[in-house]
């Protein structure tokens, strides 16, 4: 069992920065993928990064590539997703998530979720 808190979000301005953390409980974190998701109203959650359980390999949608970083911290059992040059459209709830195996993209196939981290930019 893996619990997820994040936190982080908050109201910045388009070209501003802000970073994400997500705690998580449990003695196996090392072994989980982990993964950062977005939902804005009325949109359907999508995938904004992930990253392998060692932290060697990060994958990011197209829209967020060379403006976030996602890494992790196994020791602290905390994950981070650095956002940076901001834009009104990554304003959304970010949910920070965890599954066994491999890589994906889909979110039904993480096992564990987060409660969600406000994230506004304004314009």
């Amino acid at each position: 069992q893996v619990q997820l808190v994040e936190s982080g979000g908050g109201l910045e301005q388009a070209g501003g920065s802000l970073r994400l953390s997500c705690a998580a409980s449990g003695r196996t974190f090392s072994s989980y993928t982990m993964g950062w998701f977005r939902q804005a109203p009325g949109k359907e959650r999508e995938f904004v990064a992930a990253i392998s359980a060692g932290g060697a390999s990060t994958y990011y949608t197209d829209s967020v590539k060379g403006r976030f970083t996602f890494s992790r911290d196994n020791a602290k059992n905390t994950v981070y997703l650095q956002m940076n040059s901001l834009k009104p459209e990554d304003t959304a709830v970010y949910y920070c998530a965890a599954r066994s195996g491999y890589y994906s993209s889909n979110y039904y196939s993480y096992d564990y979720w987060g409660q969600g981290t406000q994230v506004t930019v304004s314009s």
